[in-house]
């Protein structure tokens, strides 16, 4: 059945911002980006930067800035540079209370050069082991700690092989029992047979917990995920799927992250089978999620962002963000009734930025192939 929407009336998508540019800055390609904003309204952008389209290469971590809600860039400068060693899927959480509040964590994967999700070892040892790392900066992203190893805490043993983080962002909880509780979310492999699930903090990151993954359906796997808070307290999580018909899956925890309700289809989320956002606002002062992806179930085309206003039990409105080539992508709250998106666009060629504002009418419906 084909998943109604309501596109906004009077929309266009607007035009985007370049950030990070294959062929700029002495790397042929930028991909899998992460954006947060910090307590002072700084952004923060982050990628992989590659010397090819492969995912497991001789990739850095890179980060720009902005003051001024993403109309200018600083310079790109490098997070991390590990030898022999491919850093993978940034996911930014910025604290905002806590013993660490004001401080930005950045959690990611380092693989051995060459070797990926399909090919690495279980277990937390061994030079072809999948690690995952956490830096932190107290300084709005101008300098960063020396990374922390903390596979221990985020992976299982065994027969998990890969994992991954997001890619995108982390949040911190703002109400309900397991308040400043900060949520990462993460896949793991072995590659084809992927779980989803949380690691969180209740410490402003210094210790970690390994929940339990979400249970699967009977249609594919959930991948590539991002997790977001409901007016109740309670999470949402909405995943990329593999063989799970062309939609989004999603799964509802209570507990913090701890434990998920079993994953299922989410009919107005289209998905050909691609990272998406989500993030927790508010549209004219009600608040509501959004999710922002392809809307295509057969190709990476047509940027768009939907817009629940029931705690992801429906995504009835939709806003464009670019009608081309579009792949992975990551929204950011600027304000009230505003976000900004970070999209890859044009074959992964570049990293772009664009704002949107969350208009609370409706134009009548269209269908979403």
């Amino acid at each position: 059945m084909l998943a109604i929407i309501t596109m906004l009336a009077g929309t266009a998508a607007p035009v985007p911002t370049d950030v990070f540019v294959g062929g700029e800055g002495g790397h042929a390609v930028y991909r899998i980006p992460s954006i947060i904003r910090t307590a002072s309204g700084r952004l923060l952008v982050f990628a992989e930067a590659r010397g090819s389209q492969a995912d497991n290469g001789s990739n850095n971590l890179v980060v720009r800035s902005s003051d001024d809600a993403g109309t200018t860039w600083g310079a790109m400068r490098t997070v991390l540079d590990e030898p022999g060693r491919s850093l993978n899927n940034p996911c930014a959480v910025n604290l905002t209370s806590g013993p660490h509040a004001g401080r930005v964590l950045l959690m990611f994967q380092s693989y051995p050069t060459g070797k990926g999700e399909g090919s690495v070892a279980t277990g937390f040892d061994g030079p072809d082991t999948c690690r995952t790392l956490l830096m932190h900066s107290d300084d709005r992203g101008e300098t960063w700690s020396t990374p922390r190893d903390v596979s221990r805490q985020v992976k299982r043993p065994a027969p998990v092989t890969s994992v991954a983080t997001g890619p995108g962002i982390g949040i911190q909880l703002v109400s309900g029992s397991h308040a400043g509780r900060v949520v990462m979310p993460f896949n793991e492999g072995p590659a084809g047979k992927w779980r989803v699930y949380a690691a969180y903090s209740d410490d402003g990151g210094d210790e970690w917990k390994l929940g339990e993954p979400a249970p699967e359906d009977s249609a594919g796997h959930g991948n590539e995920v991002q997790m977001a808070e409901r007016p109740d307290g309670s999470l949402l999580l909405v995943a990329r799927q593999f063989g799970g018909g062309g939609r989004r899956k999603s799964a509802v925890s209570t507990d913090g992250g701890a434990s998920w309700s079993t994953l299922q289809a989410v009919p107005d989320l289209v998905d050909p089978s691609c990272m998406g956002g989500l993030i927790a606002t508010s549209s004219v002062g009600a608040p509501c999620l959004v999710c922002t992806g392809p809307a295509s179930a057969k190709d990476r085309t047509n940027g768009q962002a939907w817009i629940s206003t029931d705690g992801g039990a429906t995504w009835p409105r939709a806003l464009p963000i670019y009608p081309g080539s579009f792949a992975y992508s990551v929204p950011v709250v600027l304000s009230d009734s505003r976000v900004g998106i970070l999209f890859e666009r044009d074959s992964t060629s570049k990293i772009s930025f664009i704002t949107l504002e969350l208009p609370s009418n409706a134009a009548p419906a269209a269908k979403t192939p």
